[in-house]
């Protein structure tokens, strides 16, 4: 109107996008994080090298690794980078095809918009799908009739494991499966088995082999003093949360001696409290002292004097996978210790790995916690290994936990494919055409197992089309021929927890992008002006050289 000044509402260098503009650039964001990973889906699978701001190196195709190690700006690309980490925190595998999935909705979701669906249309369809497809998955899910069959847990551990280039996978899957059920428990009727109570320790050199499981715990330190033994039979164990020194005043304070009669009594009343403490540690029985704190030289002294084991400053997580292991009790203070407090092993022993020293505390009765040393050649073994024995003990944990378990091969997949596109038709309105792209959608997974073997991912698609409606349930694909096989003979088998959560996240995330029609992002500082700011903290010369500063 006339020559009216116009009104600035948002700050200068602001950026704003809106509609379908802004939906677009999201869901292209998602769809380039999900691209990333596809080609490292299944046993077949291609592996990333991803090499960090300071050179260092990862291989791997663990797709929460992969996400985490890569440096996203995008907001959107973000969301999707939670996804992983969210399925991984949950279930410990499935990160690849909760990403996957979720790129592949948007992707459908795209076409729709260009066909004027409106998001909101589109999420309740989605929303609606997913129910659906979580009673498919319940429905079709398989009840782990004895929570001791290892055989059965081997196969689900081998399942998670299969995309992982290291060799020896018997040997890890079958550590795995032990070390989770030496920590299940029953707590209120129900079953626990928190994989926090595994332990692992990984040191380069030898062979992937020479990995074990140790019906203990390692401290990842030596002894506190040269004299101390380096080997123990049947030790009395004592877990102590106080430091084993002279405390300092919480207050600034001086002492002031101007007579050396004074001063000698000072250091011996301070030398009689220390040895006090070490007597206190004998006279309850202990031979070997864990200590979260410090030791003081002279009380290492002693307790060695005393032929006693000790250690300083062990983590806190360590002390109490101790008292787990071996049952003794974290004592805050010296005072309170008996003789019940303590715990027993069957040895502790020092052992070096090349210039490492390592405590192992061994021979534990029915330790609930253990640990795994983890050993191979090189340190990307060492740490592809670590990756994939995480994700065996997460998988075992959740079947164990939820007594529950699927088939993969895409077969889970396709069986929810051909159900949402009878659904479908059952619902009204513009919904179905968002039900009918979540079952378009669910397919990628099939597909993207197919692709990455080498295999027609179309001819593989009927294939596994024609078997569904035949009722064969159990149809996946078999990767190794390239046709339809049954997965439950083919042992390729998956908890339930992974398969639901991986629906849950991803049409969340979905869902949360497609709703959003604005972006706006407030101008960020160039590389030019970080550096005129931390040039100006440094020399402590204000702010007033650096734009957009008052």
């Amino acid at each position: 109107m006339g020559g009216q000044t116009p009104i600035i509402v948002l700050k200068e260098g602001t950026t704003r996008e809106r509609g379908k503009g802004a939906q677009y650039n999201n869901i292209e964001a998602a769809l380039a994080i999900s691209d990333a990973v596809r080609s490292t889906l299944g046993p077949k699978g291609m592996d990333k090298m991803l090499v960090d701001s300071m050179g260092d190196v990862t291989i791997t195709n663990d797709g929460v690794t992969i996400l985490k190690e890569v440096d996203v700006e995008h907001p959107a690309a973000k969301m999707i980078v939670e996804v992983a980490k969210t399925q991984d925190n949950e279930c410990g595998d499935g990160t690849t095809t909760a990403v996957v999935l979720a790129g592949e909705l948007l992707k459908k979701a795209e076409e729709l918009l260009e066909s004027n669906v409106h998001p909101t249309v589109i999420a309740n369809g989605y929303r609606m799908a997913s129910v659906e497809a979580k009673k498919i998955l319940n429905k079709n899910a398989i009840d782990l009739k004895n929570l001791k069959d290892k055989k059965l847990l081997k196969k689900i551990a081998m399942t998670s494991m299969a995309s992982k280039t290291i060799g020896g996978m018997q040997f890890l899957a079958d550590l795995a499966v032990n070390a989770v059920l030496s920590i299940v428990d029953d707590v209120g009727g129900r079953t626990v088995a928190d994989i926090d109570n595994i332990q692992i320790v990984k040191k380069q050199g030898g062979s992937i082999r020479d990995t074990e499981l140790i019906e203990g715990i390692i401290v990842d330190k030596e002894a506190a003093h040269t004299g101390m033994p380096k080997y123990l039979e049947d030790p009395k164990i004592a877990l102590v949360n106080q430091a084993l020194e002279i405390k300092k005043t919480e207050v600034d304070a001086k002492i002031e001696i101007d007579d050396p009669f004074a001063l000698k009594n000072f250091l011996d009343q301070e030398e009689a409290t220390l040895k006090g403490m070490v007597n206190t540690l004998k006279e309850t029985g202990a031979n070997a002292v864990f200590c979260q704190k410090g030791i003081d030289d002279l009380a290492q002294h002693y307790l060695s004097k005393n032929g006693m084991f000790a250690i300083a400053r062990v983590k806190k997580s360590d002390l109490e996978k101790l008292s787990k292991a071996t049952g003794a009790d974290i004592v805050n203070n010296l005072k309170d210790m008996s003789k019940k407090d303590l715990g027993s092993a069957g040895i502790i022993e020092e052992r070096k790995f090349g210039k490492d020293s390592l405590t192992f505390i061994t021979g534990c009765k029915n330790p609930m916690a253990v640990s795994v040393l983890i050993r191979g050649g090189t340190e990307h073994v060492v740490a592809e290994a670590d990756r994939a024995l995480h994700d065996a003990l997460s998988v075992v944990s959740d079947v164990v936990v939820d007594g529950k378990y699927i088939v993969g091969g895409g077969a889970s997949a396709m069986e929810i494919a051909q159900h949402l596109k009878s659904f479908a038709s059952t619902v009204g309105g513009r919904e179905q055409m968002a039900i009918d792209s979540y079952a378009d959608s669910v397919e990628i997974v099939p597909k993207s197992l197919a692709e990455n073997a080498g295999y027609d991912p179309i001819d593989t698609l009927i294939d596994l089309r024609s078997a569904h409606s035949k009722k064969k349930k159990t149809a996946g694909i078999n990767l190794k021929t390239g046709k339809v096989g049954d997965m439950l003979k083919l042992e390729v088998l998956e908890p339930l927890r992974v398969g639901t959560q991986a629906i849950d996240s991803a049409t969340d995330v979905a869902i949360m992008i497609l709703r959003i029609d604005d972006v706006i992002a407030s101008k960020g500082m160039s590389q030019g002006e970080m550096a005129a700011m931390a040039q100006a903290a440094q020399g402590g010369g204000g702010m007033g050289g650096i734009p957009g500063m008052m």
